[in-house]
């Protein structure tokens, strides 16, 4: 009962870690007043409302957006720039062009859980194959892949927004 205890605790203490720890603009904006108090009353409106526009700082789109999970760095119009890449995880749909396989439906021909014998040859080799040759087992999977998908980016120039873009789902 002791270990059931301890092991409760330990497990609501790391829920609560990550609850309390989750990045947020209310949380950008109260740990880093200093540098909210810098911006503009039309910026700090826009940061509460987790939205950017051209000419914005550096400091203003990452209260607003917070880290990207990657950068890029390039030229544009003659000038250095830097592109911050904002990915977010999606479960693809079984049948997207990012799920890793097209299944014909369930079972051999349609039937769920049959079996198959296919007998091939193979430079003069001969070989069975027992099960079904439509099985896919991404479909039949309790979980669904997920991949990461870029959803947004800003573009930097002399630290100031020159672009920004909001992507669109890549499969619907």
């Amino acid at each position: 009962m002791k270990t059931i205890s301890k092991t409760l605790l330990l497990g609501l203490t790391a829920g609560a870690l990550c609850l309390t720890s989750c990045e947020t603009v209310e949380n950008r904006i109260s740990e880093h007043q200093d540098m909210f108090n810098t911006l503009s009353p039309r910026d700090q409106a826009l940061v509460r409302q987790g939205q950017i526009r051209s000419g914005m700082s550096m400091n203003a789109v990452w209260l607003a957006w917070g880290s990207p999970a990657q950068k890029t760095y390039g030229e544009m119009r003659g000038r250095q720039s830097e592109t911050w890449i904002y990915v977010e995880s999606r479960t693809a749909p079984y049948g997207s062009a990012y799920y890793p396989y097209y299944g014909y439906g369930p079972g051999f021909y349609g039937g769920f859980g049959s079996v198959g014998v296919v007998r091939t040859h193979h430079h003069g080799r001969s070989f069975v194959f027992f099960g079904d040759p439509f099985y896919d087992p991404f479909y039949y999977s309790y979980i669904p892949p997920t991949i990461s998908v870029p959803y947004r980016t800003v573009t930097f120039s002399s630290g100031r927004v020159m672009s920004f873009q909001y992507l669109a789902p890549p499969y619907r």
